[in-house]
């Protein structure tokens, strides 16, 4: 078991708090957690782009003019696309981008990520997060003290005090220890985690 400290919002060690050695001290499998990143990002696409080819257009019926004898270049449609208010050559149409991952993968590549904040020591445990009232000044005035910069903050369940304080900060993102996800650990330097979220997250997977 990796023991980790346990700091309060003034950023004072209070205590420390063992982890489970199964997730958060795991070998990162870097292909994993790849796969994960490039999961996570395509199943966030809409694919609902979509553009209209040759046939969709309206118009374009009548051949524009007469096969020889002009100087033009042949043409059978005003709506080819090589003319102005033709069709799209290959145009996008909606498409499903999803892409699926295995459990098991899924929680390999988690339990790297996490693993990964602890070994590079931006794995932050706070005792406790609550805030009297919504005060962005305060809560930048709390990740100072824990010296936690482009932060994502982990918390067990939905504390609104702390996502709208926190939501006009630059780099600075909330969510709760069962949404939280490989690649919001990857896109931010330091991870801030209630003891409880922390201890909540080994009772899904332990």
């Amino acid at each position: 078991m990796a023991t980790v400290a346990v700091y309060n919002i003034e950023g004072k060690e209070v205590g420390t708090v063992e982890l489970n050695d199964n997730i958060y001290g795991v070998e990162i499998n870097e292909n994993l957690v790849h796969k994960a990143v490039v999961t996570y990002l395509a199943n966030g696409r809409q694919g609902t782009q979509s553009a209209k080819t040759r046939s969709e257009v309206s118009g374009g019926g009548r051949k524009p003019w007469r096969q020889k004898g002009t100087g033009h270049a042949r043409q059978g449609s005003t709506r080819s696309p090589q003319w102005t208010g033709g069709g799209v050559v290959f145009a996008p149409k909606p498409r499903d981008y999803s892409v699926k991952m295995n459990k098991r993968e899924k929680q390999i590549a988690l339990f790297s990520a996490l693993s990964s904040k602890v070994q590079d020591s931006k794995f932050i445990v706070v005792d406790d997060l609550t805030l009297d009232e919504v005060k962005t000044a305060k809560f930048v005035e709390v990740l100072k003290n824990l010296k936690a910069n482009k932060a994502l903050v982990v918390t067990k369940d939905k504390n609104e005090n702390v996502i709208l304080s926190s939501r006009n900060i630059p780099n600075v993102d909330t969510i709760m220890s069962s949404t939280i996800n490989v690649y919001d650990i990857l896109k931010h330097d330091s991870l801030v985690i209630t003891k409880d979220a922390a201890l909540a997250i080994e009772e899904v997977y332990a």
